[in-house]
This record gives C-alpha cells, structure tokens and sequence, in this order.
C-alpha cells in the first residue's frame, strides 16, 4: 500500500518532520537490508541505543544524490521515530544507532518510488538508474517509548482538566459582566446591544461584518476592526478596515457565528459568547486559541445581500 506523505517525511508525534543530509563516500557504505545501508560518521557504542517506538532527538538533512533537499543543522529538534516495520526500511536502520553517533543511511531511490506517488518523487528521479537518497542524523538524544507514553497520558489529563473547567470559566464570565440573557440549546448567549431594522440574516445569505474575537481574559485574537491581531499591528485610526464577508450555513465560519447570526438584522450589533464546542473545541486554533476555549466576540452586521 502506498504511503501518503512527502518522500523525504516521517511522522513523529502526529507531525511531519523531513531528514537532512550531506555527500558521501558512496563506496564505504554496509548494507542493512536490501535497498539500505549506511555509513557511520561518528561512533559512540557506550551511548543509549535506540529501541523501537523511541523518537530521535538531534539534527537532520536529506540529499537526492548530490542535490540537497532540506537541512535543520542548528535545530536540534525529534525528528524521527524507530518504527522498523516501515515499508521504506528507514527504521531498521535507526535501530542501529547510539545517542552522540552520526550516521547517514541511504535508500534506494527506486525502493522509496515503490511506496509514494510519482509527484511525491523528485522531479529529477528516473528509475533503473541507481538513484539514492541519504539521510544524515546527528543523534543527540531519545525520548523512549515509556517517555511518550507518560507526555500522551499527561496530555489527556490536562485536556479532560480544561474540559471540566469550560462550564465554570463561562459561568464566571457570565456573572462579572452581568450578562441576563439565557443561553441557546446549543449553550450559545446572544447579547444583543443594538437591534438594527435593515435586512435579515438569513440561511445562504451573504453577510458583511465588523468584529472583534477575543478569550474570556480579554484576550483579542482575532478582528476586523480594532487590531490586526494575525499580524500583531496595533490599531492605525487612518487605516481603513474592511468588513468581513461571509456565507451564513456553508461552514465558512465556526458554528458559533452561524448559529448566533442567524435571524438577526442589518445594523445589530451584538456579543456572542460561544462554548468551544461552537468554535474549535479540544483542538484549538494555533497559538492563539487553546484547546476548550470560549469566545466572546463583539459583531456589527452591516450588510446582507
């Protein structure tokens, strides 16, 4: 079965990292297995060795024959795990390896061409023509198994933590705000502070915005008016800022604003206060939204048509 992913990826703790590596005397080279062998630069056999389902820690690079494809020198980060079950062999050969050892294992090109799509492949491969790929790893730490299986079950625990929380921390910002409305079904408060007389929202409709996104510690993550917040510009009182414009019920926007939008009319503004399963829920969104957070946005409709 072919893998779907890039031809120089392996996937560590759900993300794709990539190897780098140099050129290298290719007459010197032992074999592991066929279409893989490996050359030692740097021996430490007193070293902790790699065991299966451990993640390297160091640096990497990867090299199609003599052209260089990518390189991390500098940034020591996880950069593989040791599966040796692999239909691309890599992993037989991360075995071998010893924490303060440098290796640079080299695949056959036609053996990795088996297992990937053609446009997964370099644009200068040709099969039947001895083509490699090298992969060059400076080993300088592991995390085991056991390790990853502690920072998994460490990660569950924090997010039922945050979970459990949700409901206290909205409650909470209920009540400093002094907010009256009940929420929705759906645990959504719609706050409305000015009821508008143009248009209705309504399904299909595409709806023209002003807002402001932020958490519940006031936070702006998000908006259209105040800040540039993806961009971390200030607010500029000469900049003109453009509504958002979006098509309610066609899953452009998080469920919250559908749901909260819905049925409300051109010039409202309102806050919508959203539980995270309205919004991005145990996922989050980057660095700006954690895991089973609420939002509170403040929105003015301006149009709809």
């Amino acid at each position: 079965m072919k893998h779907n992913m890039k031809w120089a990826t392996l996937v560590v703790a759900g993300a794709a990292m990539m190897f780098a590596c140099k050129s290298e005397n290719k007459d010197q080279f032992d074999s592991i297995s066929e279409g893989l062998s490996y050359q030692m630069e740097k021996e430490n056999p007193s070293g902790q060795q790699v065991q299966e389902g451990d993640v390297l820690v160091g640096e990497m690079t990867v090299k199609f024959d003599d052209s260089l494809i990518f390189d991390t020198k500098g940034k020591v980060q996880r950069i593989a795990l040791a599966n040796p079950n692999w239909e691309v062999k890599v992993g037989e050969g991360l075995l071998k390896m010893h924490v303060g050892e440098i290796a640079t294992f080299a695949i056959d090109a036609d053996l990795m061409a088996k297992y990937l799509n053609p446009n997964q492949m370099p644009t200068n491969y040709k099969a039947g023509t001895n083509q490699k790929i090298y992969y060059r790893i400076n080993l300088q730490d592991i995390v085991t198994r056991e390790e990853l299986q502690q920072e998994q079950s460490n990660y569950e625990n924090n997010m039922r933590e945050m979970e459990q929380e949700e409901p206290e921390a909205i409650a909470e910002y209920i009540k400093a705000n002094n907010i009256t409305v009940q929420p929705n079904a759906d645990g959504l408060y719609v706050v409305v502070k000015k009821k508008g007389n143009g248009p209705k929202v309504t399904m299909g409709k595409q709806v023209s915005v002003n807002y402001t996104g932020r958490l519940l510690d006031g936070t702006i993550f998000d908006s259209s008016v105040e800040s540039d917040a993806r961009t971390g510009n200030v607010y500029d009182a000469r900049r003109q800022y453009e509504p958002f414009t979006f098509q309610i019920g066609a899953g452009q926007v998080i469920s919250g604003w559908d749901n909260g939008l819905l049925n409300q009319t051109v010039g409202t503004t309102l806050q919508l206060i959203i539980p995270s399963k309205e919004a991005y829920g145990s996922r989050g969104a980057g660095n700006r939204i954690p895991p089973y957070s609420p939002l509170v946005f403040d929105i003015e409709i301006v149009g709809v048509k």
